[in-house]
């Protein structure tokens, strides 16, 4: 009776190692940056429902977001990032950065993100 070995030998398993570290790895470097954009969405979102926000004035209003940015620990989105555009009632939010990590050697992850959210009036501000 004869029998044959199955499995992985060793330099399989390295390799299936490699590669699994090399996704592991490009995936600790990618996922914060999609959490920051999910914060700054969040963010967006609950500055849209805060009662009188169509009445303040944009330096208020971006001050207002960058306190929510500050809770959330979002570093990447800067002033110069944030416009703010009177539009009928309210105001139109836009938010454009990019985000870039070093990856390895000399390859970097980059991430071009935009969020845009409209301030208007509310059944609270009337």
């Amino acid at each position: 009776m004869k029998r044959t070995q199955s499995g992985m030998t060793l330099i399989g398993f390295v390799i299936v190692l490699a590669v699994a570290g090399v996704f592991i790895y490009m995936g600790m470097k990618v996922i914060p940056m999609y959490s920051e954009y999910f914060a700054v969405k969040e963010a967006l979102k609950e500055l849209s429902k805060e009662a009188g926000i169509s009445q303040k004035d944009p330096s208020s209003i971006k001050d207002l977001f960058f306190r929510r940015l500050y809770i959330s620990y979002a570093e990447n989105v800067k002033p110069e990032n944030v416009k703010i555009a009177r539009k009928d009632a309210g105001y139109t939010m836009s938010v454009d950065y990019e985000v870039r990590r070093p990856l390895i050697a000399n390859i970097d992850v980059v991430g071009h993100f935009t969020a845009e959210q409209l301030l208007s009036r509310s059944a609270l501000d009337e």
